[in-house]
């Protein structure tokens, strides 16, 4: 029997083909559903993609699993500012399509791609010359750098890929292509899940070459995502196309740019350096703590990941609505997202409640690395209801423009109360490594509050740009 239009299988159907339609026009409830699946699917690969890394990579020993722990640590400060300048992009693109000003949404888009490709240069080279050097920092034994090496190296050479996969489906979400942006990342990640087990062990032809094979078959997907972004824009995806007559520099436009993503970026720094300093607190109770802690990061990152896909329909709901002069349309999208989201995330956080050790012991078998991954998705599970409004308002933010008000929320949740937390609940407490588990629930809660409460006051829905 034919699905009715107002049928659950006609509306995925209908969110999963994309194409052009007029999200302010849509009800509320039906606009959140048509962008959030395909964002929500996009995240969704890029954690099965995550997670069967660390399967293959955790063949290789527990240094292994510790060298992409590390590494992460440090690429994550590549992933802040392309997320800090996608999020520009996003709030731009989207305010110029609610204001039906296509030419003017083109033209951001080529402006914030420009913008990532010349930061990921100031990046490859340094990154890829200091990448030993880097490993010794954040506490890698000799050992480990000696095997991680070429692995972090690739990573950091080859981050233009990443900023190219997160610029221009930033670009594509802002514009309502979110169907588009999730067959990217599906392209992308499903080239590296192919290459992963052949360039780390050997299989047919490809060269055995270990960890740094992981690197390596991540930067060819990546590579393979990017090109596909490019001829999609060049061709027309519907909602935006790039002409010739777009590709130059439009100094205002830049300069706007530049300003809403200093607060992204900024905001994400501020984040991931928290991050990598929690990974250095780990590192001091050995190579098992930090693999287990690692295990337990990709396992909830596996998760986090299609909430991450919810809250950003929030974001570009809030900048097309705001474009159309909607303000109230735009604060019931972010309520109505909120909820979903912690529906979600509740029933994620009881299944990691009840069997942490059987998810954990998918990846290893060590007692040690087990206990400490188990206990780290335990306790951090515990703050999944507040984090799924947390991350969908600090994406509404985000979506308006307003970059600033996340960033000091960070600032004071994560290095002013999260930092010293951890710090003295790990080596001044009885808890060890499950201290540093502790801080990171307890300040995600507080930013989450914090940021409810900033959001109800309703400033953001004033932000030009």
């Amino acid at each position: 029997m034919p699905a009715r239009r107002g049928s659950v299988f006609a509306l995925l159907k209908e969110a999963l083909a994309g194409g052009e339609r007029d999200y302010t026009a849509e009800t509320v409830g039906r606009a959140v559903v048509l962008l959030a699946v395909p964002m929500v699917l996009e995240m969704v690969m890029e954690s099965v993609f995550a997670v069967t890394d660390m399967w293959f990579v955790s063949r290789l020993g527990v240094d292994a699993v510790a060298t992409v722990g590390l590494t992460e640590a440090v690429i994550t400060v590549v992933y802040a500012v392309a997320a800090g300048l996608s999020m520009a992009a996003t709030a731009m693109v989207a305010r110029r399509i609610g204001e039906k000003d296509k030419e003017g949404a083109a033209d951001a888009a080529v402006q914030a791609v420009g913008l990532g490709l010349v930061v990921s240069l100031l990046i490859a080279v340094p990154g890829a010359v200091f990448a030993p050097d880097l490993l010794s920092l954040m506490g890698g034994s000799p050992e480990l750098v000696a095997q991680g090496a070429g692995y972090t190296r690739w990573m950091l050479a080859g981050n233009a890929t990443i900023m190219g996969i997160f610029m221009f489906n930033a670009v594509f979400r802002g514009a309502g292509d979110a169907a588009l942006a999730m067959r990217v990342l599906w392209l992308a990640n499903g080239v590296n899940i192919v290459l992963d087990p052949c360039l780390i062990f050997g299989w047919g032809p490809f060269p055995e070459l270990g960890l740094t094979g992981a690197a390596v078959a991540t930067t060819i997907g990546r590579g393979v995502g990017v090109a596909y972004q490019c001829v999609m824009l060049g061709r027309g995806t519907g909602t935006l196309r790039l002409e010739r007559s777009h590709l130059r520099l439009r100094t205002p436009v830049m300069l706007r740019l530049m300003r809403v993503s200093l607060g992204g970026i900024g905001q994400n720094l501020i984040a991931t350096a928290s991050w990598v300093v929690l990974v250095r607190l780990v590192s001091t109770f050995g190579a098992a703590a930090v693999a287990g802690y690692t295990i337990a990061i990709r396992i909830i990152l596996f998760v986090l990941m299609p909430s991450w896909g919810v809250a950003n329909a929030a974001a570009t709901l809030v900048g097309q609505n705001l474009g159309a002069g909607r303000p109230d349309r735009a604060e019931a999208s972010v309520w109505r997202t909120g909820f979903y989201n912690a529906g979600f995330l509740a029933v994620v956080a009881l299944v990691f409640i009840a069997w942490p050790r059987a998810l954990v012991g998918l990846f290893t078998a060590e007692p040690e690395v087990l206990a400490l991954g188990a206990a780290c998705l335990r306790v951090v599970a515990y703050g999944y209801g507040f984090y799924a409004f947390g991350m969908v308002v600090t994406q509404a933010f985000n979506g308006a423009g307003d970059t600033i008000t996340p960033t000091v929320i960070n600032f004071f949740c994560y290095w002013c109360f999260q930092l010293p937390l951890a710090w003295t609940l790990a080596h001044h407490t009885s808890f060890g490594a499950p201290g540093v588990y502790a801080s990171i629930t307890i300040a995600e809660v507080l930013m989450a509050l914090v940021a409810i409460l900033v959001f109800r006051r309703g400033r953001w829905k004033r932000r030009q740009i």
